[in-house]
C-alpha cells in the first residue's frame, strides 16, 4: 500500500505536470531551453497579450517550473530545472512512437 509520504509526492509531481499541461506554456519552456528571457522577448514570440503571458508564467514560477529575477522595470524568467525540457522531448518521443503504431495500423486495412 502506497504511504501519504509518497502520496504527497505523487501530488506534487501531478502539479508541476499540470503546469506544463498548456501549449503556450510548453512553447515557453521550449523558448526558455536556450536560456533565459525577458518577458518582452517572450511576448512578440508568441501570439497572445500581455496578460495572458504573464498568467502562464506566474502558474509555471509557482510550480517551481520557472524561476525569475528582475532587472530594472524588466522581468526575466529562466528554467528552475532545465531537465524540463528533456520531459518535452520525452512526450514528443512518445508521439513519434504512437504516430508510427497508427502508421502500420492503418497499412494493415
Amino acid at each position: 500500500m502506497i504511504d501519504q509520504h509518497t502520496w504527497d509526492l505523487y501530488d506534487r509531481q501531478a502539479d508541476v505536470l499540470k503546469a506544463l499541461a498548456h501549449p503556450i506554456r510548453v512553447a515557453i519552456v521550449h523558448m526558455l531551453q536556450d536560456g533565459e528571457r525577458c518577458v518582452c522577448q517572450i511576448i512578440p514570440e508568441i501570439d497572445c497579450d500581455r496578460t495572458n503571458i504573464s498568467k502562464h508564467l506566474a502558474i509555471m514560477t509557482r510550480a517551481g517550473v520557472l524561476r525569475s529575477r528582475k532587472d530594472g522595470l524588466k522581468v526575466y524568467y529562466s528554467l528552475r530545472t532545465p531537465c524540463v525540457a528533456n520531459f518535452l522531448s520525452c512526450a514528443a518521443s512518445t508521439l513519434k512512437n504512437k504516430a508510427a503504431e497508427d502508421a502500420k495500423a492503418l497499412a494493415r486495412i
